[in-house]
């Protein structure tokens, strides 16, 4: 048999890695994933603007290298991603390092030292590659002319190392100014508090993070211990596999948080993009958002506003990284065909109750079955098969009172209703909502006392003269009904009205 040697051309295929899918705070991710593995507890990065010649840096305070093992890791492809590896490890590929550097940045400089060690540097340069004879993959030996005070945090330093990306053309392309690198640098804080935001929580955070000398706050997808969540479940262990976690969270509906709160909430990529299940691999997120593909009827679950409260923590072990399909980018991730069935009903369980909690506007309010249990909700949803519709509860205590009480005009009444029901606005609210990110203002959100206290009044006088409760009776359904449990105030004003 007769065997070709077919090794890559190094230009071509350096290029080629550049286009692998990375963002800035995704590359920077990636670098810090090694700061991490390598026992990083302060890691600083710093975006420096200055035109052409702008750099990022990366300095940690890890365990450092010496020159054998940084030559490794300046080694494309240098570890095999079926080894295996300590359960803390946040990498597998061998490629992190290089790709997300050669995603951003033309020059990548490593600089690194050991406890007790002298400093080692080594550097790509890919303007260089292809023009050093006898060298197709040239690693020069220390940093660029005139970057050696770059390098210079690790002179202070019994131990660690830094990254220094210069060139970075992927970043700084034309009409690129400063006020771009500060958006920039936004971006990059909301991506590291959210994708550390594990490491960096509690009392002994695991690692602290600086971006631009300015420590960075964890960000909480779940609004952990909230009193207005409707659900935070225990742990869930899940079976026929091993390490693997699930926690269920439906956060509090906006009218709920304060404004501040709703903000923060939202995440970087707002309330929408933020649902569904955040994967994690040793506590470091990898997917934020998402319903994995899972869904109902061969159709996979779409983001959308009604499921948006619903997020879902999913712990994996580093060893379930094949299983799980998750790439050089550490963004996707599918469950394995024997675990989906246990993640769909928890996932259907959550979306269920973000739905009821979104529809009722976090007011959602339980039926005890007895007299003085919340009144029938106004409106009612029919499914058949011609499709869903939405009519008006005729045994609604205020619709019916006024339709015992009609006379001669009841069928007028009930003509108006039906001309109400069949003429419901639905694409136009379904697209005032998607645009304004929003549901529509009800439940008198906005109106005046006594805009409510017209509407409370008609139903108090119905529940009292035509259903036959007693005023505390009244009152008591009432105050449990949305959305006069928003009105307590007003409920017990029927009560002086009664009396007077």
């Amino acid at each position: 048999m007769t065997v070709r040697n077919a090794p890559p051309h190094a230009g071509s295929m350096l290029e080629s890695l550049r286009g692998l899918g990375y963002a800035p705070p995704t590359a920077l991710a990636d670098l810090i994933d090694n700061s991490i593995a390598a026992n990083a507890r302060d890691i600083a990065v710093h975006l420096e603007w200055a035109g052409s010649d702008s750099w990022v840096r990366i300095v940690d305070d890890g365990d450092g290298m010496d020159d054998a093992a940084l030559e490794a890791g300046m080694r494309l492809g240098a570890r095999d991603p079926r080894a295996e590896r300590a359960a803390t490890d946040l990498g597998r590929f061998g490629l992190g390092l290089k790709t997300a550097s050669f995603s951003q940045a033309r020059r990548l400089t490593v600089a690194s030292r050991k406890e007790g060690g002298q400093v080692v540097c080594l550097r790509w340069d890919l303007d260089l590659i292809g023009q050093e004879p006898g060298a197709e993959w040239p690693l020069f030996e220390g940093p660029a002319l005139g970057s050696e005070h770059l390098l210079g945090p690790l002179d202070q330093m019994d131990h660690g190392t830094v990254v220094l990306w210069e060139k970075l053309d992927r970043i700084v392309t034309d009409g690129f100014a400063a006020t771009d690198m500060i958006e920039l640098a936004d971006r990059v804080d909301s991506h590291l508090s959210m994708t550390f935001h594990r490491l960096l929580d509690g009392q002994q955070p695991k690692l602290r993070l600086a971006l631009n000398g300015r420590g960075l706050k964890p960000w909480d997808p779940y609004l952990l211990g909230h009193p207005g969540k409707a659900l935070e479940s225990p742990e869930y262990r899940i079976l026929h596999t091993t390490g693997v976690t699930v926690q269920c969270h439906v956060l509090p509906h906006r009218d709920m948080l304060k404004p501040a709160e709703q903000e923060t909430a939202a995440g970087p990529g707002g309330w929408t993009q933020q649902e569904g299940f955040y994967v994690y691999r040793n506590r470091r997120l990898l997917l934020a958002g998402g319903w994995l593909g899972l869904g109902d009827g061969g159709k996979p679950w779409p983001r959308d506003e009604a499921h948006r409260l619903a997020r879902i923590r999913l712990d994996i072990p580093n060893s379930a990284d094949a299983d799980w399909k998750i790439n050089v980018l550490k963004s996707t991730a599918s469950p394995p065909v024997r675990l989906r069935s246990q993640l769909h009903r928890l996932a259907t369980e959550t979306r269920e109750t973000a739905r009821r909690v979104f529809a009722h506007r976090g007011h959602v309010t339980p039926s005890s079955g007895t007299r003085s249990s919340a009144i029938a909700e106004a409106w009612q949803t029919r499914r058949s098969a011609q499709g869903t519709s939405y009519r008006i509860a005729r045994d609604h205590d205020l619709v019916a009172s006024i339709l015992d009480r009609a006379g001669p005009l009841k069928a007028d009444i009930l003509a108006l209703l039906r001309l109400i029901e069949e003429t419901v606005p639905v694409q136009r609210i379904w697209l005032d909502t998607a645009e304004d990110k929003e549901t529509p203002r009800t439940g008198f959100a906005g109106a005046a006392d006594n805009e409510v206290r017209e509407t409370l009044s008609s139903i108090f006088e119905a529940l009292v003269k035509f259903r036959g409760l007693s005023p505390t009776e009244a009152r008591e359904r009432l105050g449990r009904s949305p959305p006069f449990d928003r009105h307590l105030d007003l409920v017990a004003a029927l009560e002086a009205e009664e009396t007077e």
